[in-house]
């Protein structure tokens, strides 16, 4: 019997090529797996089109909910954002492909994976470091870091050889990444950064803000230890919210970021990311914490944030210091329960007040007004120790 491998099938030119180059180069059993982390219709047709390609199996891998609950949702308890502007959309989502890749290749006793990620992405990185993690016995074969083709339009003429005549073309269009969290867009107009992102043909998933409704919109949402439960006083899943606030937030030109990133492998890339529901929930998350958490506390999550960004970034889900952070960020979100309420506009994400049983806000204190629990007069004493070493320096300094 043949060998299996199996392979990360999107359905796209890329790995609709690699299927008879997999079977003409190693003679490999070809089953292709395609993970279902919200894509939408770019999921139509993949079964013929994996057939006549050559594969001998397709899986269609449904698992949103696992996507959302167990990756999108720990990010957004930590507020982890890379580089102060990404939100990890494509980030988040190799981990759980690579983990389920790695079950389907157990369960066909394929003894590699192969994926179709070139050799300059981050990408490539996410996927490996999750198979070594979990099945550090499967090899790893990446076609683009060793196949003579280099364009689309030899991949095309490549498929066309070995009987495969499928509807691609080779115009150029932007390289984009969509699941259920955001979509990503690469190339073109974008490579230069120069030159302003073309919107018009660009955005998918919303407007952009100047075409946005001229009348704002009001939602709330509520948290329960960090997790979103309701929106607009109704209970939904934690998917079923993002769904919603994608429409909402799309419809106001929320969360359309242009920025240049510092990929793993060294080079800097400039792309377009839409994460409207992503950028709402995380506003709206920052809001509570504002509201619950004390002020050291407060401090060092933001640290630990950045520090699990980059880590959830760089591919290391499954490493144990991500692990570690998820630990503290965890015991952070017991007390991160209320509701958020916001305004939509043309953008914009405008505060609209948030309540929280367990908020440490007290009027009788922060007001201007003299309380029971503060008095003025405590303060200068409080001064005086606090900045002690400074006028210590002072008068040194002044001798």
């Amino acid at each position: 019997m043949k060998e299996k491998i199996v392979l990360a099938y999107s359905g796209g030119l890329d790995t609709t090529a690699i299927i008879p180059w997999l079977k003409e180069n190693y003679d490999y059993d070809v089953i292709c797996v395609c993970i279902d982390v919200g894509q939408g219709n770019e999921l139509d047709g993949l079964e013929e089109r994996a057939k006549l390609s050559g594969a001998s199996k397709l899986y269609i891998e449904n698992v949103v909910d696992e996507f959302v609950d167990d990756f999108v949702i720990p990010c957004v308890k930590a507020g982890a954002v890379y580089e102060n502007k990404y939100l990890l959309g494509t980030s988040m989502a190799r981990p759980v492909i690579a983990k389920k890749l790695v079950e389907i290749a157990k369960k066909e006793g394929a003894t590699a994976i192969c994926h179709g990620c070139t050799g300059k992405g981050n990408d490539q990185v996410r996927f490996e470091l999750t198979i070594k993690a979990l099945a550090p016995e499967l090899n790893i074969i990446a076609p683009w870091r060793i196949w003579d083709l280099s364009s689309r339009e030899e991949e095309i003429e490549y498929c066309a050889k070995h009987g495969i005549n499928l509807p691609f073309s080779a115009d150029n269009s932007y390289s984009r990444d969509r699941n259920l969290w955001h979509i990503s867009h690469e190339g073109l107009e974008l490579e230069d950064p120069s030159k302003a992102p073309n919107y018009e043909h660009l955005l998918v998933l919303g407007t952009y803000p100047e075409k946005a409704p001229d009348t704002g919109e009001i939602i709330s949402i509520t948290f329960d230890k960090g997790i979103p439960t309701s929106l607009n006083g109704k209970k939904m899943s934690a998917t079923a919210i993002i769904k919603e606030l994608n429409i909402i937030g799309g419809k106001h030109g929320i969360g359309i970021v242009d920025i240049v990133e510092n990929r793993v492998v060294g080079m800097k890339s400039r792309g377009v990311y839409e994460t409207p529901g992503g950028s709402i929930l995380m506003e709206a998350h920052e809001q509570l914490e504002e509201l619950v958490l004390d002020r050291d506390t407060l401090s060092a999550k933001k640290e630990i944030a950045n520090r699990f960004a980059n880590l959830v970034y760089e591919g290391k889900w499954f490493a144990p210091l991500r692990e570690a952070y998820q630990a503290f960020i965890d015991v952070t979100q017991e007390y991160v329960t209320g509701e958020v309420s916001l305004k939509l506009y043309k953008g914009n994400i405008i505060k609209q007040g948030t309540t929280s049983p367990y908020s440490l806000y007290d009027e009788s204190i922060a007001s201007f007004t003299t309380g029971e629990l503060y008095n003025h007069k405590d303060a200068e004493g409080f001064i005086n120790l606090f900045g002690l070493s400074m006028k210590v320096r002072g008068i040194k300094q002044s001798k």
